[in-house]
């Protein structure tokens, strides 16, 4: 057990390092986040990027704006690291023919979580349309650079997390803490807990985001019963040779 925990922490330390460095690059790559990050706002408005400004009213928003970013960047970019930190964690469970999947599953969830937040950033343009207009025309909209940035990068960490939902489910197969029928058995219950599940992580709460993220996220869950239940009749058939 300490020998498990030592192992954590050294990993946790990894992690945060990536995180940390990540975080650096970021501060200085901040104009060029701030760009893109303002594209869907400027679509929104119709306006040129040149046109296209935030309403700071704190003399400390900025400089709050730029850590939280650079932050948040620092995890996107650091990502690669802490997948793969996860995956030398769990390793020792595995089968030593299973532990060859790394590549595999760090590209996989890498590319999952890119997906993700890429769902996530081009749908924001429609969900702050709905956003804007379920208020009525009384008001007069002027984003200020917190929120707004909270919102997007918010929105795009939860796609990129919830995209890694059937790499946990083939996981849990493998571990045995979870069979592709008992999946099968209660898709009604997953379909309700993933609606659940995303109107929790998402922060704009709008029908729109609701639906863009549960039916992937659906159709993840069927595709983790089929690869899960593939992998798990692969790894009996071995143990049954092996006995």
């Amino acid at each position: 057990m300490l020998e498990h925990l030592y192992e954590l922490r050294d990993r946790i330390i990894k992690c945060a390092v990536a995180i940390a460095l990540g975080s650096v690059v970021a501060w200085f790559l901040y104009p060029q986040i701030f760009d893109i990050l303002l594209n869907p706002y400027c679509d929104l408005q119709g306006a040129n990027p040149d046109d296209c400004l935030l309403l700071q009213t704190e003399p400390l928003e900025g400089f709050s704006v730029r850590l939280k970013i650079a932050g948040y960047g620092g995890i996107a970019l650091a990502m690669p690291v802490l997948l793969w930190q996860v995956w030398r964690f769990v390793t020792p469970g595995l089968y030593s023919h299973e532990k060859k999947w790394a590549y595999p599953f760090v590209f996989s969830a890498l590319l999952l979580f890119l997906l993700g937040a890429a769902l996530a950033y081009y749908s924001l343009t429609p969900a702050l349309d709905f956003l804007v207009s379920v208020g009525g025309e009384g008001l007069n909209q002027e984003f200020r650079p917190a929120p707004y940035f909270e919102l997007i990068t918010y929105m795009m960490l939860a796609f990129g997390i919830g995209f890694e939902f059937p790499i946990v489910l083939i996981f849990l197969q493998l571990a045995g803490i979870l069979s592709a029928e008992t999946l099968r058995r209660n898709r009604r219950y997953a379909v309700v807990a993933i609606v659940v599940i995303v109107a929790v992580i998402t922060p704009s709460g709008d029908p729109y985001t609701l639906g863009i993220l549960s039916i992937p996220m659906y159709l993840f869950y069927e595709a983790a019963i089929i690869i899960g239940s593939l992998l798990t009749r692969r790894r009996r058939r071995e143990e049954a040779l092996a006995a």
